[in-house]
């Protein structure tokens, strides 16, 4: 079964990325049925600290045992929704250190982005369209911007509105079918690699 694996990508005590994670978690398990499974990874699990490794990912598998588990669990995955608030202007550096422990892990995979801040984290988005491209993942066009006044009820409860649950939805079904869609690159590049 393909796994989706939901990124909660900040790390920020009092976050709002685990509310609107479960919101994407339910909605997607409810939208998909059994098309796929989708699971949280959430970045403080992981407590990966400050890129370590002595070798870029894209010449070597990582040595320390956080390196190891951290591929472990993405290389697991069939496709990712990146679920990432906005701080000044960028996503947060916990969610692009994460993503700069591995590569072959990423590659040939979907991902989709669901940002959440004051204009619902499109900057931040922006940047890791960049480097999906870089990392050669499939980069989907739909997006969900929660924004912090429209979704949140006094910029703290999380309550979206109806049109993002169709936009998610939208975002899901093209997920899906890219990931699909790549499945047969997928299995030739690991025989290749192998």
């Amino acid at each position: 079964m393909t796994t989706i694996g939901i990124i909660i990508g900040s790390t920020r005590p009092g976050r709002q990325g685990e509310g609107v994670a479960r919101w994407v978690r339910e909605l997607a398990t409810a939208h998909a049925g059994n098309a796929a499974h989708f699971e949280l990874v959430d970045l403080l699990d992981h407590r990966l600290p400050l890129l370590d490794e002595p070798v870029p990912a894209a010449r070597a598998a990582g040595t320390h045992p956080h390196t190891r588990r951290w591929a472990e669990r993405i290389g697991a995955c069939d496709a990712f929704v990146f679920v990432t608030p906005e701080y000044n202007t960028s996503a947060p550096a916990a969610l692009t250190n994460a993503i700069d422990y591995l590569l072959p892990e990423w590659a040939g995979k979907p991902v989709g982005y669901v940002g959440y801040g004051v204009y619902g984290a499109v900057m931040a988005i922006h940047t890791l369209r960049a480097q999906a491209g870089a990392l050669r993942m499939a980069d989907i066009g739909p997006q969900v911007a929660l924004t912090l006044a429209e979704d949140f009820v006094n910029f703290a409860e999380f309550r979206p509105r109806e049109l993002q649950t169709a936009r998610l939805r939208e975002l899901l079904d093209e997920l899906l079918a890219w990931e699909q869609a790549l499945g047969t690159l997928r299995v030739a590049t690991q025989r290749t690699a192998s």
